[in-house]
């Protein structure tokens, strides 16, 4: 499970619908949740679906909504994680209209190859999880969307496992500046 800094407090168990207290009981509802949402947006998934910030909530609401009454909201809390502060809270409304406007309205329905497509996914990927807009979910839900962006055009789900954590939170900083080049080195080797 996912521990950040929120304003100052380290580790701190997140309130929840189900009143919760055991670290390994939320972990479980969250993992149930995030299962369930994958599934349910991988059978709804068309070469049609665009991806949107809407749709980017849809998949947060439905994996957390049983869980959290934040689900499909994002934050107004300021993150940290392992001293890598995260945009402000106060700003993530339009961190992600601005990642609407010049990423995702911009991906294609159909790839001609794998390369361009690895290089969006890496883009969104890398963007969504350098905004972190949500108040925990964040890597779950940028996984699947990945998922989806590679289901879409017909291959199978990335192997996220297989990644070097150190690597990805790096590669992640990067983004920071626009680099996407660990990224895409990231998400091809997680094909």
């Amino acid at each position: 499970m996912n521990r950040y800094s929120t304003n100052g407090e380290e580790g701190e168990i997140l309130q929840n619908l189900l009143g919760l207290t055991d670290e390994e009981a939320i972990h479980n509802a969250e993992f149930e949740g995030f299962l369930t949402a994958e599934i349910l947006f991988t059978e709804n998934l068309t070469s049609k679906t665009k991806f949107t910030v809407k749709y980017i909530c849809d998949i947060h609401r439905t994996a957390l909504k049983e869980l959290y009454s934040f689900a499909g909201h994002f934050r107004s809390v300021n993150i940290s994680k392992g001293g890598f502060v995260f945009p402000a809270g106060r700003f993530i409304p339009d961190n992600m209209r601005i990642f609407e406007e010049e990423i995702l309205s911009h991906l294609p329905d159909y790839y001609t190859d794998r390369q361009g497509l690895i290089k969006d996914i890496a883009k969104v990927h890398g963007e969504l999880l350098f905004i972190h807009p949500f108040r925990e979910g964040n890597g779950r839900t940028a996984r699947i969307l990945a998922n989806l962006m590679a289901r879409k055009q017909g291959h199978t789900g990335l192997n996220f496992r297989r990644v070097n954590f150190d690597e990805y939170i790096i590669a992640v900083q990067q983004v920071a500046r626009k680099d996407y080049s660990r990224m895409e080195e990231i998400i091809a080797y997680a094909f």
